[in-house]
């Protein structure tokens, strides 16, 4: 007697539900992106991890790539799965609302606190205009930061203030190009890309792979073309998320096998320390973070399943961080400050999410989440209705 044949498990059924451990992936990406700051915020230098990934990235930007990738993969899936309306206002949600109360909560709490700490006088902090915090909420709110800090906080008191001035928030830099990347999605869901024509998806990846290749034989060349393109980030990071991109595509033939896995691991850890990184690694880092959160242990696939903690984490760690520092806490040594750091950023991460994200995201199906066929209906009713009640009214007149 044969044996049974073993089910394959694709990417589509692992990463099904809620049953699987991107929640936990992207929390520990997140609580990385703290600990590799920890080094210049907290005045021990840079993070020596840059040096061992053959100054490709540093451990922060690993994690963000990998922050990209994972978006990449599950905001596709939202797109394919949704009109375009809905799909721009569950991103808005997404994103927006706890974005601008980390930068409320630097500019009328973190930075009145320390003002207030340093005996000077609050008219002095509420100046309009810019360099204060009403300037850093007007030019910042956008996503795209243009005021890092305000006054001089931070400027003279910290490690990273000596070398970099005022900076209140380092991490928020990242949202603006995520921001891009939905957007580009939200054309191609405009489109009906993903219903009609799916190899898009993959033709613009090698677009950008090779875009990345000529970025990285000669950087100026793309700048003097396109100057858009001149931002190395726009490439390195649109790469990554359209890989992810495309493993949400063709999530019904990517094999979630464990010698791939394997290989991927490998691939992943010898282009970060003898180079290639954002041309070979991307694919294979992308397909480690998928494999790892199907094949976690089961515990792990639990934690986080319904709480997303990571974007709270990544909004308040440098914020916290840049205040730990200012209350002399880096001085108790690099892993206790790092401690500090990730319990009080866990801290605001909950109330992030239980008090602002959660319930934005619980919007998610209110007016525009509903889609442009559910409000047309509703406007061909009502007129529908309009139209019958013109005709009644005829009709009583001429039989008047």
């Amino acid at each position: 007697m044969s044996p049974a044949p073993v089910e394959r498990v694709t990417l589509r059924s692992g990463l099904s539900g809620r049953h699987n451990a991107l929640g936990v992936i992207r929390f520990l990406l997140a609580a990385a992106v703290i600990v590799s700051h920890g080094f210049p915020l907290s005045g021990w230098g840079n993070d020596p991890f840059f040096t061992r990934f053959h100054s490709q990235e540093n451990l922060g930007g690993v994690a963000v790539i990998g922050f990209f990738a994972i978006s990449g993969y599950l905001i596709t899936r939202s797109g394919m799965a949704s009109g375009v309306l809905e799909y721009i206002w569950r991103r808005a949600l997404r994103i927006f609302p706890a974005f601008w109360i980390v930068l409320a909560v630097g500019a009328f709490i973190v930075g009145p606190a320390v003002w207030l700490m340093e005996q000077r006088p609050m008219s002095e902090y509420f100046t309009p205009g810019a360099g204060g915090p009403f300037g850093y909420i007007s030019l910042n709110w956008q996503l795209t930061i243009h005021q890092w800090g305000i006054h001089d906080i931070f400027a003279t008191t910290t490690p990273y203030g000596e070398i970099a001035g005022s900076v209140f928030n380092g991490s928020l830099w990242t949202l603006s190009y995520e921001w891009y990347c939905y957007l580009l999605i939200g054309v191609l869901v405009l489109f009906g890309v993903f219903s009609r024509a799916k190899i898009i998806i993959a033709a613009l990846t090698v677009v950008f792979l090779f875009l990345q290749i000529v970025r990285f034989a000669s950087p100026q060349t793309l700048g003097q073309v396109v100057p858009w393109l001149s931002d190395p980030l726009t490439i390195n990071l649109t790469l990554i998320f359209l890989w992810g991109a495309c493993f949400a595509v063709y999530a019904d033939k990517v094999i979630i096998d464990d010698k791939l896995g394997l290989l991927a691991a490998a691939v992943t850890i010898y282009t970060l320390i003898n180079g290639g990184f954002g041309i070979v690694g991307f694919p294979a880092f992308a397909y480690l973070l998928m494999w790892l959160a199907v094949r976690a242990p089961t515990p792990f696939k639990k934690m986080f399943s319904k709480n997303d903690y990571s974007y709270g984490i990544y909004l308040y760690g440098f914020l916290v961080q840049q205040f730990a520092a200012y209350m002399g806490w880096n001085r108790w040594g690099y892993p206790i400050y790092i401690v500090i750091s990730l319990v009080l950023s866990c801290a605001l991460a909950f109330a992030s999410w239980h008090l602002i994200e959660k319930r934005a995201l619980a919007l998610k199906d209110w007016g525009p989440g509903r889609g442009l066929n559910y409000w047309y209906q509703r406007v061909r009713a009502r007129f529908g209705r309009a139209q019958a009640s013109t005709n009644e009214s005829i009709g009583d007149l001429n039989n008047g």
